[in-house]
Formats: C-alpha cells, structure tokens, sequence
C-alpha cells in the first residue's frame, strides 16, 4: 500500500493539516519520530484525535531498524509522523529512500517547520544563508566546524538560523562500558548556551563573524501560545529567560529597513 510521511507542524496536536489527518486516519500502523524533534504536547493527545495508538519510534528504531516501520507497508498503509516538516532531517529522505528500494510507494504531507516559521520575527526568508546546528559542547569535544557557515553567510549579508542540539534517549557512555545501556535524562540546548559556546568558538577563531555586541534573535517555542522572540545584543540575551524547549537562535547579516521595524517590535528595552 503506502508509507506516509506525515509533518505534524510545530506546537500540538492541532497542528496537523486535514489531508493529514485524513491518511492518518486510514492507517493500519502510526509511528512518531520522537528524536529530531518534539511536538509541545504528549503522545496521549495525537492518540485522543486521532482514535488510534502511537508508537514512538527513537533513533535506533528510525536509524537502525527502519524495517520494523516498513514491515508490511506493501499490504497496508503506515504512517510516520515528522515534527515539522517530513525533510527537516536527512534521515526522512533516508527511510523514503529504503522504502522505494523495496518497491513501497510514499506519500508525503508537507507541513510548517522550524526553517520557515523564524520569519515571524521579522527576517525574510529569502535573506537567509545555510543553517547551522550547534552540538553541546563536551570537555573533549567541542566542534566548531559551524563557524565557516557563519562567516560565508555574513560575507554575503544573509541570516544565519542555529538550530540548537536535543538530546533525547541518549546513552550514558560510563554504564555502556560496564555493559548495561541506562539512557540519560533529555536536554534540549537554550539561547544562553548557544550564545556561550558561540562566542568561545568566535574567540577562539577570531575572524570577526560576531561578537558579544552582534545583534541576534532568540525564539523559543515557535507556535505556541506562549511564543518568545527577543532581539538584542549576544551579550544581553545570555541573561533572558527564554523558558522551555524548543529553543532556535538567528545571527542576522544585512538587515533590510523593512526587517528593522519588525525587530524593534522584539528588540529589547535598554
């Protein structure tokens, strides 16, 4: 039959569109990828609207045992459900790709995500360059290949949208070593330590992409009710509250008189 891959937007249950819902609703098998993303609301409510039960499926099952969602999707419909967007990460072309291979048609339903939806604070779409994703900085590891994209966008005057590191059914190493696999609480990466960690690598790399006086945007919770976007100096963001997950950070470049008089709107007050 069909594999379904399903955006479901950013916030709730209600985000899903009715031509999602629709496939949803004729599917045998539901899955929800719960670990490039997460929706703002728990898995009992998806189930509630939709009338059936939800599996979550983590990274090992979408990564490493992407056949037990396809098992039997060239019988019945399936359905996997993709916070946002079904292509905001590589790995839903990947299991699209799997299934083509083993001759199984997909469908897919398009949704909001994090890549559009940042142009509520003001910045146009069209002006931004590659996005980065910052990882959690470790006391041995602490990336900074991101930087390069920064400084490529700022020479060409465009936005940099960050997308910052989630950590969800992640295992502790120390336990794994002793032969036992014990899973470390989530953590989802705030504004504050993105900012943090941006401007280390900008001290240690010195080329100018920014700096602590940079105007940037943070916005948490895209979509909810309690939506936040605050625009201000690097500096001055590191001590917002920006509250729960999901967080996204932007590193404007050129800034058109237009996208201006939206950020006053977010600007903070000094």
């Amino acid at each position: 039959m069909v594999l379904w891959l399903i955006g479901l937007g950013l916030y709730d249950e209600n985000d899903i569109t009715l031509r999602g819902l629709e496939a949803v609703k004729n599917c045998s098998r539901i899955y929800l990828e719960a670990y490039t993303s997460i929706l703002l609301c728990d898995k009992s409510r998806l189930e509630a609207l939709y009338g059936k039960p939800v599996i979550v499926a983590d990274r090992e099952m979408v990564e490493s045992a992407a056949e037990q969602i396809l098992e039997g999707a060239d019988k019945e419909d399936v359905a996997l459900l993709v916070v946002g967007d079904p292509f905001g990460a590589t790995t839903h072309t990947d299991i699209q790709l799997r299934a083509r291979q083993q001759g199984i048609p997909v469908r897919v339903v398009h949704n909001a995500s994090v890549m559009n939806a940042v142009g509520a604070c003001g910045l146009q779409l069209y002006r931004f360059g590659e996005a980065i994703s910052l990882c959690f900085f470790t006391d041995t590891w602490r990336p900074d290949s991101f930087y390069e994209k920064v400084v490529a966008n700022k020479k060409l005057g465009l936005h940099t949208l960050c997308l910052l590191d989630i950590k969800v059914k992640e295992p502790n190493l120390e336990m794994l070593a002793r032969g036992r696999t014990v899973y470390e609480p989530p953590r989802y990466m705030s504004i504050n330590t993105a900012i943090e960690q941006l401007l280390e690598v900008e001290a240690k790399r010195g080329e100018d992409a920014y700096s602590e006086d940079s105007i940037a945007v943070g916005i948490s919770r895209l979509q909810a009710d309690d939506q936040q976007i605050v625009a201000g100096p690097m500096k001055e963001l590191l001590h917002v509250d920006f509250g729960a997950p999901l967080h996204c950070l932007i590193i404007p470049g050129d800034i058109h008189v237009v996208e201006q008089e939206m950020l006053d709107l977010y600007m903070m007050k000094r």
